[in-house]
């Protein structure tokens, strides 16, 4: 008998379109004449084999299917479970291994109906995060961070019994040494899927969390200029940042992921620099400041060069756009920021961190980035940056032998191309007059 089980039935409810079902199978001990059928619809992979899971893939959608289960804790560690399978459990028996009521709910495909053990459609009705057994909740402590990205995404609060259990398992053993993917992958769906990331990250505070990672907890109370940033501290202009990055997104994922970070991160200079000098406070040189906290950060949560090395160079020149627009700029100098960072991705954090506050005036953080972002494109160097003219191997062509002088030579290259506009063949020429005796 298949039951629709878990976050597809409760995005149902919630008028969320689902695209990944999760099907559990019950009366049966094996899976492999169910495999049988399904693979004309599409390819079917096995996981899991302990316990059994297939996967059957569709070009539109992706379905789990499982013999019923439950879970016994016998050891530490969120892989210390023994997984019982039988024909004979229940569906209320299965379903005490979830973690919140409004994942519990079921739908049975024979009689048309919601299986609901635990009031999930209540809770849903009432907006409540609500676990199910105290017994059961405290055996998986990334539960926490799971009450924390399913109250930011629908906006619910969380049951005040619940709240306290997960206050309690923020200081155990097991929840220190949670995996960072683990951690990271709730964090990504409390970023991608919330309206508003600040409710999570106000909750990540309540819980006690923000100690594990001192980075974001300095940021609470790091006072701040009111004329600049009236709204309060670091931490709410923060909050506010990543809320208006939602309106922001591109739909790319990875990429909507790496500008939250670098806005999450953007001010994590200023606890270190920010001082009171003649009446007025201020963060000089933050951005610089904030590049080695936020590599701390980040390798406490990914282990992924790549992302951390995306983010960086955001953090670093997040004022840059602002800054070139007040100035008016030369088009030289948005060249020179295009070879430190992607500028369409560094326009998107700076209108971010410009709109991230309650100034009264917010149409001068459209009219910088329109600035900017219509000269680099302009030039075609908004995504990609500004390609140097001249390469080692230009230099090696020249009859030059690879040294420590290559360095100045090539900077000396970029500068003729930025500052005077020549060609290749003109710096070429300047090249041989100045190096080549």
């Amino acid at each position: 008998m298949p039951i629709l089980v878990g976050g597809c039935v409760r995005d149902h409810l919630l008028n969320i379109p689902s695209k990944d079902f999760d099907i559990e199978l019950y009366n049966t001990t094996s899976l492999t004449s169910v495999e049988n059928c399904l693979k004309k619809y599409g390819n079917v992979k096995e996981v899991g084999k302990s316990f059994g899971v297939l996967l059957l893939s569709t070009p539109e959608f992706s379905f789990d299917f499982a013999l019923a289960r439950q879970e016994k804790k016998i050891e530490d560690g969120h892989k210390g479970f023994e997984v019982i399978t039988s024909s004979s459990l229940t569906y209320k028996e299965a379903s005490l291994r979830r973690d919140f009521t409004i994942n519990s709910i079921g739908y049975d495909f024979f009689e048309k109906n919601f299986l609901d053990p635990f009031n999930g459609i209540e809770d849903l009705k009432n907006k409540t995060i609500k676990h199910i057994k105290d017994e059961t909740f405290i055996e998986d402590a990334l539960r926490v961070y799971r009450a924390t990205q399913f109250s930011s995404r629908f906006d619910f609060k969380i049951d005040s019994n619940t709240k306290k259990l997960c206050k309690n398992m923020v200081d155990t053993v097991e929840f220190k040494t949670l995996p960072k993917e683990r951690v990271f992958e709730e964090l990504k769906k409390l970023f991608l899927k919330s309206p508003k990331p600040s409710i999570g990250m106000e909750i990540l505070k309540e819980f006690g969390i923000l100690k594990y990672f001192p980075e974001l907890e300095a940021l609470v109370g790091c006072i701040q200029d009111e004329e600049y940033h009236p709204e309060g501290d670091v931490w709410v202009h923060t909050l506010m940042t990543l809320d208006e990055m939602v309106k922001l997104k591109t739909g790319d994922e990875y990429r909507d992921l790496y500008l939250f970070y670098a806005l999450l991160c953007h001010d994590l200079g200023k606890p270190y620099c920010t001082k009171e000098i003649d009446g007025r406070i201020t963060s000089h040189k933050h951005e610089a400041l904030g590049v080695k906290p936020t590599e701390t950060f980040l390798n406490r949560i990914t282990n992924e060069k790549k992302f951390i090395e995306k983010v960086i160079p955001l953090v670093k020149n997040h004022l840059a756009p602002f800054q070139l627009y007040k100035a008016d700029s030369s088009i030289k100098a948005v060249k020179r920021l295009s070879l430190k960072c992607n500028i369409e991705d560094l326009c998107i954090v700076c209108l971010a961190d410009c709109k991230g506050r309650t100034i009264p005036d917010k149409k001068k953080c459209d009219d910088a980035i329109s600035w900017v972002l219509e000269r680099a494109r302009e030039m075609n160097i908004s995504q990609e940056g500004l390609k140097p003219y001249i390469q080692g191997r230009d230099l090696i062509n020249l009859g030059m032998k690879p040294s420590k002088e290559f360095k100045d030579i090539l900077d000396f290259a970029l500068n003729l191309q930025i500052d005077e506009n020549f060609d290749k063949e003109i710096i070429l020429e300047k090249i041989k007059e100045k190096y080549i005796k």
